[in-house]
């Protein structure tokens, strides 16, 4: 599926049923009635009457079902209001008591990253939280592009912020947008199919060729006062959140790809002190 089929998905009319929801997603996850049935554990008429409105599945079965599919948890909440049943996971606030932890784990990871930069983004890729060895990469960009909270993506292919900085702009966007269109094609998120389609409309320069056999990932090369940082990023998630919020939150974290580059991510961490 590609994101204009993705986007056709959203254009229509949403599912009304549980059965809808389900035949939806498992089309989505290019399965079989016979493969979801299999993977569930129940029979494929059964999985068939539930699709076609001849039977409720239980409570237990929805769940088990939208695990299978790799259903979102913002989607299984979805399935399970369609089904006739009251939501499972909750959506809270990073500043909710209950997600205190899980806040200062994020704030203690993004500090120990220091001095590489390291930043938290939700599902759309607004950012949430940043160490500040962030702030001195996006000095010079107009505020009006910093607004809160701003979109980590559109800055990075904005003509008036991160693109004319970045050295191999046509590679890293690229990588970019190929990350997000496989985000669309997982999640069938509206908001993150219009952010693909808007991102795709920039002037970004296609691809030269392939990369060189010495790189062994898609570096981000960065122009910053008079020189070329080159960084290298990981993403981490909460492993097992039954949190909407936790579900949906990333950290991303960069890392010199190069001595010089951690050298003087060194200096500047230095002179914030």
């Amino acid at each position: 599926m590609n994101a204009h089929a993705s986007t056709a998905r959203t254009e229509r009319s949403q599912p009304i049923h549980i059965g809808d929801h389900l035949r939806d997603w498992r089309q989505r996850r290019r399965m079989s009635q016979l493969d979801l049935a299999g993977d569930a554990e129940i029979s494929a008429r059964h999985l068939s009457f539930v699709e076609t409105g001849r039977a409720v599945p239980s409570r237990e079965m929805v769940l088990k079902l939208a695990e299978r599919l790799d259903v979102p948890l913002r989607e299984r909440n979805v399935l399970l209001v369609a089904a006739g049943y009251a939501p499972a996971f909750p959506q809270r606030s990073l500043e909710d008591p209950a997600l205190k932890s899980a806040r200062q784990a994020i704030d203690l990871v993004l500090r120990a990253h220091e001095p590489n930069p390291a930043l938290a983004v939700d599902r759309h890729w607004n950012l949430v939280s940043a160490n500040r060895m962030v702030a001195p990469l996006l000095d010079g960009i107009p505020q009006r592009l910093l607004g809160q909270p701003f979109n980590v993506l559109r800055l990075a292919f904005h003509p008036e912020a991160l693109a004319p900085r970045t050295v191999n702009l046509a590679e890293w966007c690229g990588h970019l947008l190929e990350r997000l269109h496989r985000q669309c094609e997982a999640t069938a998120d509206p908001e993150l199919i219009k952010l693909y389609n808007d991102l795709k409309s920039y002037p970004i320069p296609a691809r030269s060729g392939p990369l060189s056999s010495d790189n062994v990932a898609i570096p981000f090369k960065l122009r910053h006062e008079g020189e070329i940082l080159s960084f290298f990023s990981t993403t981490m998630v909460f492993g097992t959140p039954v949190d909407i919020t936790l579900s949906e939150l990333a950290l991303e974290t960069l890392f010199p790809a190069d001595e010089r580059t951690a050298e003087r991510l060194k200096q500047m961490a230095a002179g914030m002190t």
